[in-house]
């Protein structure tokens, strides 16, 4: 058996390993990718650490671009849940691929031409189709005849609005409001402007997801219960 043993680790020993080979040994196009790579290290200045920098902007830039954006909250009017300098992160891709904004979002749109030269953050109230009323008799907000009851993110102390109005939503436009309502310029200020105070779904960026900053109030933005029992609007599309 010892002999037999010896015999087959001599046989072994004696066998060409030409996978290492192989790979230790590029080819003509494996040469000339490293030597362009080379070429290109050596011209940029600072040589690979530059080069990795740059490459991480422009990640980044593409990450900010395509996908996620932090916005600055730059006023009070969605108090008490954001606060002036909170820093949100904003989902581009929330709405892409056929997703729509949603009663309850928080989302962040241009409001070019319809509010003001500026982005906003407000929260939907109303989607294409919706009819929505304020108020009722129990002066709550209320939505294809379905009242909502906004207590869990409306601002302390605040009604739901000072200004009564009754509107149908156009397909393809947001009815958006403010949560700390007597601070917020939002549809309601914008009703006999060019759009009726609508925002079109194309001037939406994206949906405000999480709060970064400060730190000690990083938290997830969830869609409230509030708005799930309200039906969908008679003849509304998608």
């Amino acid at each position: 058996m010892d002999t037999e043993a010896q015999h087959m680790e001599r046989d072994r020993s004696r066998d060409p390993v030409e996978s290492e080979e192989i790979s230790a040994t590029p080819g003509p196009a494996g040469r000339s990718r490293f030597a362009l790579l080379s070429g290109v290290v050596d011209r940029v200045p600072g040589g690979r650490i530059t080069l990795t920098v740059l490459i991480c902007l422009l990640f980044l830039l593409a990450l900010s671009t395509f996908v996620m954006q932090p916005f600055e909250i730059p006023s009070g009017s969605m108090e008490r849940g954001l606060r002036v300098g909170d820093r949100v992160l904003v989902n581009k891709l929330a709405y892409r691929f056929g997703s729509k904004p949603q009663r309850g979002d928080v989302v962040v749109f241009d409001g070019s031409g319809y509010f003001g030269n500026a982005d906003y953050v407000k929260r939907v109230v109303g989607v294409g189709g919706d009819r929505v009323v304020c108020c009722d008799r129990e002066g709550r907000l209320e939505v294809n005849g379905r009242s909502v009851d906004e207590s869990s993110f409306l601002y302390p102390g605040n009604s739901p609005s000072d200004v009564a109005f009754d509107v149908v939503v156009p397909d393809g436009t947001l009815f958006v409001l403010g949560d700390h309502r007597s601070d917020s310029s939002d549809s309601r200020d914008h009703l006999g402007s060019p759009g009726g105070g609508m925002i079109p779904l194309g001037a939406v960026i994206g949906r405000a997801d999480w709060v970064l900053w400060p730190s000690a109030d990083q938290r997830h933005i969830t869609r409230p219960g509030a708005y799930a029992g309200v039906p969908v609007a008679d003849g509304a599309h998608g």
